[in-house]
């Protein structure tokens, strides 16, 4: 069903603005995993301001949801998510990466006000995910655990061995998501390490899949509903998206895993932006 057109028109415009302060704290901090932080930009809007059961006066509500960004080098895009929305002040991202900033590249959970689990070290965050979700059935809560994962780290043993305690132990209370933008640091994933036939691996553990465009905000609406409304199973959401997709110059392009921008470089890039996404 789609969106309600007034909060199609929210998202469209915050996740508009939501790339161009990426490009701005990459700016400052001299680099940045800018090209996955761009492909998973359509995805955390989505879950952060259409979704999430939060609150940025009471990070550690009880009763909160909890998010899970297993591919922790997209930290710069969630900790903009995270400011933008008050959970610490955001002229605090100036200095991201920074000497004595809390905010490291990847995002540590003791530090920074509404991240629920440090990662980076890749493979983990689905573990993490599923030992969260376990624990909300055991203790009778009702809030959800939802997880991002990166493609390339589909690599690691680790996410196969969460995905198969996932469908034993029948966790349906998590919504997980792969962002498949089919690039990471070495080159296209199918290069380094073939991925495919990746939807028949995860019905192959016991998941329901759904493959979705990572950047239709009606087609991503739909399958958070869609794997709410599962109670037999684990689902995951395999997100088909673009590496850098707003900015053309770094669309699917391996280079723009990670990058720095000069001055004249983050200008042609809010200029890409806007020209891509025109505010509605």
């Amino acid at each position: 069903m789609p969106l309600p057109a007034d909060k199609k028109r929210l998202l469209y415009n915050k996740a508009r603005e939501i790339r161009e302060k990426i490009v701005w704290v990459t700016e400052k901090c001299g680099g940045s995993h800018i090209g996955g932080a761009m492909s998973q930009t359509d995805l955390l809007v989505s879950l952060y301001y259409n979704r999430l059961r939060i609150n940025p006066k009471d990070y550690k509500w009880e009763d909160r949801d909890r998010f899970i960004l297993s591919k922790g080098h997209g930290g710069v895009g969630h900790a903009v998510i995270l400011g933008d929305l008050g959970f610490f002040p955001e002229k605090d991202l100036a200095d991201f990466n920074k000497t004595g900033s809390p905010f490291g590249m990847h995002l540590d959970y003791l530090k920074v006000p509404g991240v629920d689990a440090s990662t980076g070290s890749l493979g983990h965050g689905l573990s993490i995910a599923i030992g969260m979700a376990l624990g909300a059935c055991l203790q009778g809560f009702q809030w959800r655990t939802y997880c991002l994962l990166g493609d390339g780290e589909c690599n690691e043993g680790t996410i196969w061995e969460a995905a198969m305690s996932a469908s034993h132990y029948k966790i349906y209370n998590m919504t997980t998501i792969v962002d498949r933008n089919k690039f990471m640091i070495d080159g296209p994933t199918e290069s380094v390490m073939g991925l495919e036939p990746f939807a028949k691996k995860w019905e192959a553990f016991g998941w329901r899949v759904i493959e979705i465009d990572g950047h239709d905000l009606d087609q991503i609406d739909d399958a958070f509903d869609a794997v709410e409304a599962e109670k037999t199973k684990p689902t995951v959401i395999i997100a088909n998206t673009i590496k850098g997709k707003g900015v053309d110059f770094m669309e699917d392009q391996a280079k723009w895993h990670y990058a720095g921008l000069d001055s004249e470089m983050s200008k042609k890039a809010i200029e890409a932006i806007r020209k891509k996404y025109p505010l509605v």
